[in-house]
């Protein structure tokens, strides 16, 4: 690993500041970057840690909606969520390893946008809205591709706002050794309709399921996938898992989802 400079500021207007320097990167839990670094594939002249920024952490509920703040971790999500969004509580719950859930952050996974990642797809089928320094950006179009989004260069995701659905539930086909998603699919039924969000499975990342979204508005029910085709073109293939694979997955666990779902 090389030299760096690291800074530990603890109010967010000072981590903006410390990002405008050349070379400078944000370091939020550090479960992508620090591997990055010790492999030379990433090279930062000063990393700026988010980590305490009390600002920046924790779970605070309101009528409808979830704000998580970007630096909380996800066992603190798996903790406080419990109660008020079951579903992303469990997601949480299932993120890597207890190292992993202690250490890795919501705002981290979320500007890495890791197209195996968890926590994509219950920010898209929930329909939430990132929080920066500098704006708010919709789920629908924050996702921008595969380790693509819409943060612009020293922009910092300082919290998340859920709304809260009717039902909800997170099933993923997990790889054993990274417990990253083989397949993830996360359902989502508000009042206004239901909304599906795939991560692990397609070469661009996260995405909405609409086929099955209009499918789950007919009758939100499992047996609504069975006249629904997953084509394999733009699937990811790698040792785990060819795209005919990958397709497949989608189908069941988007199933399995709804049978969560509905308890």
């Amino acid at each position: 690993m090389h030299d760096f400079e690291f800074v530990k500021p603890a109010t967010l207007a000072e981590a903006v500041a410390a990002l405008g320097a050349e070379g400078a990167q944000a370091l939020a839990g550090g479960m992508t970057l620090l591997p990055a670094m010790k492999q030379r594939l990433a090279a930062p002249e000063r990393l700026v840690s988010l980590t305490g920024i009390a600002d920046l952490r924790g779970v605070t509920p309101a009528p409808g909606r979830l704000r998580i703040g970007g630096a909380t971790p996800h066992a603190v999500v798996a903790r406080a969520a419990a109660a008020h969004y079951p579903a992303l509580a469990r997601l949480a719950g299932q993120i890597g390893d207890p190292a992993v859930r202690n250490r890795g952050t919501i705002g981290g996974s979320l500007a890495n946008n890791d197209p195996s990642a968890c926590y994509p797809a219950a920010v898209l089928a929930s329909g939430a809205t990132i929080h920066t320094d500098r704006r708010q950006i919709a789920a629908d179009d924050y996702f921008q591709g595969m380790f693509a989004t819409a943060l612009d260069e020293g922009e910092v995701i300082t919290a998340v706002d859920f709304p809260v659905p009717q039902v909800a539930a997170y099933v993923k086909f997990a790889q054993p050794a990274s417990r990253f998603a083989l397949v993830g699919v996360f359902v989502a039924k508000f009042a206004e309709g239901a909304r599906v969000a795939v991560t692990g499975a397609s070469e661009e990342g996260v995405y909405r399921w609409t086929e099955a979204e209009e499918a789950l508005n007919t009758h939100f029910a499992p047996t609504e996938f069975s006249h629904l085709d997953v084509p394999a073109d733009g699937m990811i293939a790698d040792l785990h898992g060819g795209a005919d694979y990958r397709a497949h997955l989608v189908k069941v666990i988007a199933r399995r989802a709804v049978i969560a779902a509905l308890g």
